[in-house]
């Protein structure tokens, strides 16, 4: 199954981020659950990575200064699929290529709804609570979230009975389309609830999310 990849990178900030660490590893089956070809690498971002972004995966400026531009990144050709905590920021610091995206962070919110976070850290103290210290103690290195992410997706799939990757993608489609609306004057209402006509002037904006578009247009 080497057309899927669990994935993860690192980047300047969350405001027009680059790119400074990207790494993955090759699902290789669902039962047993198994992941081969670790992959790491990082990229010099030809900007200056925001303090947040620091404090968060402590990749410093300096580090970077002979690492490959991040502009020379791309996804290995056999790549079909990508799966990642919120995948979509990760997707998009890479440009946006053509693959299918699976949200574990999605996935997680619809099997777990009642927990207070959905963090890749506190699922894995949720999921996995004996060792899960000892699982993060480098988390937020590109690598060790591949790591985690491929933790929690082992529960996914066991808990959705899930043995292949077009079933877990359908499952992620699924996940991804709210059932409340996210923002606006009738932030939090259940969007059968949201009147008619607030809906289609909703979907007649020009940058809406396409999952939001999927629900509002039920």
């Amino acid at each position: 199954m080497n057309n899927t990849i669990i994935f993860d990178t690192e980047a300047t900030g969350v405001k027009e981020p680059i790119l400074i660490e990207a790494a993955w590893v090759e699902l290789e089956s669902f039962a047993p659950f198994t992941f081969t070809n670790p992959f790491v690498q990082r990229y010099n971002p030809e900007k200056p990575i925001s303090l947040g972004a620091l404090a968060t995966h402590h990749i410093m400026d300096e580090e970077l200064v002979d690492c490959p531009l991040a502009a020379s990144f791309n996804l290995p050709e056999h790549v079909d699929y990508i799966i990642g905590h919120n995948v979509d920021f990760d997707w998009g610091v890479i440009g946006k290529p053509e693959v299918k995206r699976v949200c574990t962070l999605s996935l997680a919110r619809k099997l777990w709804p009642n927990l207070d976070s959905h963090s890749q850290s506190a699922l894995l103290y949720y999921l996995e609570r004996n060792t899960a210290r000892e699982q993060l103690r480098n988390a937020h290195s590109a690598l060790i979230d591949v790591g985690i992410c491929a933790a929690i997706l082992n529960h996914i799939c066991q808990q959705l009975g899930i043995n292949a990757v077009e079933a877990l993608y359908a499952e992620s489609e699924k996940a991804r389309i709210p059932t409340t609306m996210p923002f606006g004057k009738h932030k939090g209402s259940l969007l059968a609830d949201v009147p008619s006509d607030y809906k289609a002037w909703m979907l007649k904006q020009g940058d809406i999310d396409p999952y939001l578009r999927k629900a509002l247009s039920v």
